[in-house]
């Protein structure tokens, strides 16, 4: 069985390209967008339980907006040509912080303000080169699970350890247990904005957050952002690459650049850190990991259907109907397959990848029970109806990793 994303996406019929749209611009299909919905809701709750705030901004700007931030002197290769439109210059954006900066400018703040977190699942985009697209993996346009933080130096550790204990908490609930900590750092080479003075005290924040949580990691010069040095979380994919999906990067330099500041206690003005902070990274790679990494088996609520009813014959249907209703009054996401031989439909579920599959015939009807497989557990039993939905309700809620055990 193949594990390669791309290969399950179009099985599983999960996303899909076509040379009309473009290389990179993958199309989620329903199925897909079920799994991509559910890792953005997941994603929204971690973020507001570590106390950012939604915000919407706008996927382009005028060019002037990136240049002052330094992604146009430093990435402009990287990003889509300039649209003229009205005598002004526009870009589609290579990156969410400078329109977060933006928003935290929008009036004057008070120190009493911060911590100020704001958040947004924002696209942004990449120019990148044909050879290098690959499924889900390599895009050109990036939807970025992307928090930034405004704080005083003084806040920037505790910032940095609720960055990494969220980060822990989404990686234990996706089941992510290889997982390896990267502390990016300046390299003797390369255009790094700011003092060396601001770059030994960021270093220093983001060592000693680390060192606070006991999280063993490595250092790697060279490697840090252009503006900051940052924390990469490294996870390898199903045929050993490593990839970098969470990260938390300081950053001193758009403050500075976009004048940012604050009022002090004692009525001073001063100019906040800002922190960039990911959760789960990209929509897109994290689905290409997690397809890999579950061979398209999805956890019970991130799959795209979380049971398959199959009635045995025309009688069974009220039955199974009524399954559903119950089912669906919990959210949950239910197919009832009634066509073909049962042999049949239960292989279809099981090559769809469906969690729980709910035979019922006779027995089930007059018993008030259903005929439950679970292909993930290789386990087949004869349930209460009741407790099957109580039993699906519950691991689901609880974003449980492996189908109940009956």
């Amino acid at each position: 069985m193949s594990v390669d994303h791309r290969e399950l996406g179009r099985e599983l019929e999960l996303f899909a390209t076509t040379p009309i749209v473009g290389a990179g611009l993958p199309l989620w299909l329903p199925d897909g967008a079920i799994i991509r919905s559910e890792l953005e809701k997941f994603a929204a709750e971690q973020a507001a339980r570590s106390g950012c705030r939604g915000v919407y901004t706008p996927v382009m700007a005028k060019k002037e907006l990136y240049g002052r931030s330094g992604h146009w002197s430093k990435f402009s290769d990287d990003m889509f040509p300039e649209m003229k439109i009205g005598g002004e210059s526009f870009l589609l954006r290579p990156a969410n912080c400078p329109h977060h900066a933006q928003v935290f400018a929008a009036r004057g703040r008070s120190y009493r303000e911060l911590p100020f977190r704001v958040r947004e699942l924002g696209s942004m985009f990449r120019s990148e080169l044909s050879g290098v697209l690959s499924g889900l993996s390599r895009v050109r346009q990036i939807n970025l699970d992307d928090a930034h933080v405004f704080c005083s130096r003084e806040q920037v550790q505790a910032e940095v350890i609720v960055a990494l204990d969220a980060i822990e908490r989404c990686y234990s609930t996706l089941g992510i247990a290889e997982r390896g900590y990267r502390l990016s750092i300046r390299g003797g080479e390369g255009q790094y904005l700011g003092t060396d003075e601001q770059w030994a005290d960021a270093e220093d924040h983001l060592r000693g957050a680390l060192n606070a949580r006991s999280i063993e990691y490595v250092e790697a010069k060279g490697e840090a952002a252009f503006y900051g040095p940052k924390i990469d979380v490294q996870v390898r994919d199903a045929h050993g690459r490593e990839e970098t999906l969470s990260t938390v990067q300081l950053d001193f330099n758009q403050p500075e650049r976009f004048d940012l500041e604050y009022t002090a206690e004692d009525g001073s003005k001063a100019r906040p850190v800002m922190i960039h902070r990911g959760l789960l990274g990209s929509m897109e790679r994290m689905t290409a990991l997690l397809i890999e990494r579950f061979e398209g088996r999805m956890p019970p609520w991130l799959a795209p259907n979380q049971v398959a009813i199959l009635p045995v014959g025309d009688r069974h249907r009220d039955a199974a109907e009524r399954l559903r209703a119950d089912l669906e009054a919990h959210d949950v996401r239910v197919a009832i397959a009634a066509d073909g031989s049962l042999g049949r439909r239960i292989r279809d579920a099981r090559t769809h990848r469906d969690p729980y599959i709910a035979v019922i015939g006779d027995n089930e009807v007059h018993g008030g029970t259903v005929d439950v497989l679970v292909p993930a557990r290789g386990g087949r039993a004869e349930v209460d109806a009741g407790v099957f939905v109580a039993q699906v309700v519950s691991g689901i809620a609880e974003r449980a990793l492996l189908p109940a055990d009956f």
